[in-house]
């Protein structure tokens, strides 16, 4: 392992509940094993970079009902081709050569869960977007 994965890996949040276990699929040990703690390392990243992504789109998402904040959360991911791309690169930025190279084996299914945890995780602290626009 060289210099810079090892400090990759060591400012990554430690998550207790990402359990590995002998059973698991690949997909899901590199999930839990290092798309987890990149995530929740980005975590302030990409909410302002959603902030920006909003303010772009001339704050219309301030007139929707929760539910539809949340649905438009996961429109712009999934269909923003420039958005997604970001996302995806600002995780993968964070990955080692061995993650890299686990990454791209299978790239397709682990983009998929990748953007559905940003997703979540962008809906799970909506009321961020509120105390934003109130700055």
């Amino acid at each position: 392992m060289n210099e810079r994965t090892q400090s990759l890996q060591k400012i990554r949040p430690q998550i207790l509940s990402a359990k590995l276990t002998e059973t698991m699929s690949d997909e899901e040990r590199f999930q839990n094993q290092t798309l987890r703690p990149v995530i929740k390392f980005q975590n302030d990243l990409f909410l302002h970079v959603f902030q920006n992504y909003i303010t772009k789109r001339k704050n219309s998402f301030y007139q929707l009902t929760l539910e539809k904040r949340l649905d438009y959360v996961t429109h712009a991911i999934q269909k923003d081709l420039k958005l997604r791309n970001s996302l995806k690169g600002m995780v993968v930025g964070q990955f080692g050569i061995e993650e890299y190279e686990l990454y791209i084996t299978n790239s397709s299914a682990l983009n998929k869960r990748m953007l559905n945890m940003v997703i979540k995780r962008i809906q799970d602290q909506i009321q961020f977007f509120d105390s934003a626009a109130l700055v």
